[in-house]
């Protein structure tokens, strides 16, 4: 049933820790106001709703992207947008605080 739920969000089966230490960028896609009560440490934070314009500050789009959001849900959309703006590298990486102790 969990396999199911995660494939409907794009969650993937993907080692983090392994792409966060080649360099992947960690990107939050929630609110500011919910990125200031707790984020993953280094993250970068745009919310969905202004990803498409600030594309700008994801400049290489082959760097290895998660995103990430409070449930899965706008990380999966993120991950969308991305895809669709070109960036080949994008993995949805879930809730932050269940990624935060994926790569920590």
């Amino acid at each position: 049933m969990f396999d199911i739920i995660k494939s409907l969000f794009g969650i993937e089966k993907t080692d983090f820790a392994q792409l966060v230490a080649e360099g992947a960028i960690i990107l939050d896609v929630r609110t500011k106001g919910e990125y200031s009560t707790g984020h993953i440490k280094g993250s970068i934070n745009i919310p969905v709703e202004k990803l498409r314009s600030n594309l700008n500050k994801l400049r290489n789009k082959d760097n290895p992207i998660i995103t990430c959001c409070a449930s899965g849900v706008r990380s999966a959309s993120a991950k969308s947008i991305l895809k669709t703006n070109g960036y080949v590298n994008v993995h949805n990486g879930g809730a932050w605080h269940s990624l935060n102790r994926k790569i920590n």
